[in-house]
């Protein structure tokens, strides 16, 4: 297992290094403008398949109106194919795509009905490969979805399954579930102790393969920035989650959030609202200055970010 993850990684990154062609990870967090994923318009929770062959990420309209997930693959001359809906969304309310750690799988969390055409609350989903395409969507049951919502999964190497949920046995208003992979069925989900969540909000956690590392958004606490910040923490020798800190070199006065780190670990992807727009303009605008603002990413819509992942540890040594 330990010889296939690392062959994975090798490749992953060659392939990784392959997609950058030309272009550098930036050591400061910058807009992932490559291939115009970053636009004017709402972008957020980017997904990397292992390979580096496949993207997914989310597009919302204005009022959250409609939530869909795009899928984009790696072409032969090194870039992006257009984006298009991916197979699976595009009539329901469709979000936060992540891939197993052999790249089989894709999980995601969707109000799309179990039976019937109704609409729900958010379940989490997974589709799998077949014959190199993604099959139809299958609901993880009972086990793991309820009543309530459930949010942004994130999945271990050894299948074990993490994810945000608001439920009475948490100790906060939202907090980080584990429910683990054992004889080929989830256990009922556990909160993560108190390192990572509080009486306040966690979510959107990406958790590495080797579940030794998590990222997450926690609002409200007395570090925030001012909109909810990004946390890491990593488990200590005994298997325990350290407390987590405030990735300072991310976090912004607007929300950022929805993690995720390369399986190469070279670079971590984030969403967030920061804009440089300001309050008042420096002097009177034209209306063709107003239309450039506003169609232009960092134009008060959400986009999604990359940074060296590399930098980003040591941020927070």
């Amino acid at each position: 297992m330990i010889r296939h993850q690392m062959k994975m990684g090798i490749l992953s990154a060659m392939l990784l290094l392959s997609v950058l062609s030309e272009a550098q990870i930036p050591e400061i967090p910058s807009l992932f403008l490559g291939d115009d994923v970053s636009t004017r318009y709402n972008e957020r929770d980017m997904a990397i398949s292992p390979d580096g062959s496949e993207m997914f990420y989310t597009l919302v309209g204005n009022q959250n109106s409609f939530s869909v997930i795009v899928h984009r693959k790696k072409l032969s001359n090194g870039k992006w194919s257009s984006p298009e809906v991916a197979s699976f969304s595009g009539k329901y309310g469709d979000l936060e795509a992540a891939f197993s750690a052999d790249g089989k799988k894709v999980f995601f969390s969707s109000n799309r009905p179990v039976e019937g055409d109704k609409v729900k609350d958010y379940d989490i989903w997974y589709v799998e490969k077949i014959n190199g395409v993604w099959a139809n969507p299958k609901n993880l049951g009972p086990t793991i979805n309820s009543p309530w919502n459930e949010f942004y999964p994130s999945l271990g190497a050894s299948g074990n399954l993490y994810f945000t949920a608001e439920y009475k046995s948490g100790v906060g208003k939202e907090d980080i579930f584990l429910a683990a992979w054992k004889d080929g069925k989830y256990e009922p989900p556990v909160v993560l102790d108190t390192a990572v969540n509080s009486i306040l909000w966690e979510f959107n956690a990406f958790v590495s393969p080797d579940e030794k590392l998590i990222i997450f958004t926690s609002y409200g606490r007395a570090d925030d920035s001012g909109g909810g910040d990004l946390y890491i923490s990593v488990k200590d020798d005994q298997g325990k989650w350290q407390s987590a800190k405030n990735i300072k070199m991310l976090n912004s006065i607007r929300l950022d959030y929805c993690p995720f780190v390369s399986f190469d670990r070279s670079i971590l992807f984030f969403t967030s609202g920061k804009h440089g727009i300001p309050k008042p303009f420096e002097k009177a605008q034209t209306y063709d200055e107003l239309m450039k603002t506003l169609n232009q990413p960092e134009n008060a819509s959400e986009n999604i970010y990359w940074v060296s992942f590399k930098k980003v540890l040591e941020s927070t040594k």
